[in-house]
């Protein structure tokens, strides 16, 4: 895995600061679809960012597991936003986000049946052929499970990156929502997802509702998932980092300053062989 370090998502209500603080973070993640557009204010700041970082581009309109037709509008601009960033990787969920032309615009989760892994392994295949690049698929939270279901969330990952030579934006704080939601063990996940494939890691807060918790990023990030984090990292070392904040977005010094928390496990995680070899 290639280190690319810590990063945070570019946010316009952090526009003026990261100008302000540069060199803050090793690189930015952009939301493609923000920037998908023929020109304007938001094109010309991901140009001025782009100068000075590597960037990632995230995108939440894909589908890539929907049985409607591949949305070939989408895909063409999302080419000619490649083109004009060329980014470290881009990534998408691995969902479906709607159905009969209908947007729904959330991140549904997957039947994991040998059907839907054949269907969606094809879908995978047809746009990495059509971007010339893997695609990196996200693990999504979940609230329901299919009846249908044959396989583990993971072991559907796991036979995708297979079958479609894709790769995975793991999100630790998914698989701690979904662990919380579905009574399984969050290391079970991480155990089962092949350690070459995993491109990059998203960090997030969410809302625990005590029965259930919600996939929200808008809270700060909560120890269980710092932990589960330092477990990813003992088993992907070296992956790169960024942390998610959708709402209630604090002033960049706050990210910064948890950003350091990741960094700081990540470190104390790495040096973890050296002080067993030792003793």
């Amino acid at each position: 895995m290639e280190t690319v370090g810590f990063g945070l998502g570019l946010r316009h209500e952090h526009y003026e600061e990261i100008l302000a603080a540069p060199g803050k973070v090793a690189w930015f993640e952009a939301l493609s679809e923000n920037y998908m557009i023929a020109g304007g204010q938001p094109l010309h700041w991901l140009d001025t960012f782009r100068r000075d970082y590597p960037m990632a581009l995230h995108g939440v309109s894909l589908s890539i597991g929907s049985i409607d037709p591949l949305d070939e509008r989408y895909l063409g601009d999302l080419e000619k936003l490649i083109d004009r960033v060329e980014p470290l990787w881009v990534s998408d969920h691995l969902c479906f986000t709607g159905l009969r032309g209908i947007n729904m615009h959330d991140l549904l989760p997957l039947p994991y049946t040998e059907e839907a892994l054949d269907h969606v392994a094809e879908r995978v295949m047809r746009v990495q052929d059509r971007l010339r690049r893997r695609l990196v698929l996200e693990n999504v939270s979940s609230y329901v499970t299919y009846a249908a279901s044959e396989l583990t969330e993971w072991e559907f990952i796991a036979n995708l990156c297979k079958r479609a030579d894709c790769e995975v934006l793991l999100d630790v704080n998914n698989v701690y929502v979904s662990a919380f939601n579905h009574e399984f063990d969050p290391v079970d996940f991480l155990r089962g997802i092949p350690r070459e494939r995993v491109r990059q890691f998203h960090l997030a807060g969410h809302t625990n509702n005590g029965t259930h918790i919600i996939d929200t990023h808008d809270h700060p990030i909560i120890g269980g998932v710092w932990d589960l984090y330092a477990e990813a990292v003992r088993l992907f070392p070296g992956t790169p980092t960024m942390i998610e904040r959708d709402a209630n977005i604090p002033p960049y010094a706050e990210l910064l300053a948890e950003l350091d928390v990741a960094r700081g496990i990540a470190e104390r995680v790495m040096r973890e062989p050296a002080r067993e070899a030792a003793e």
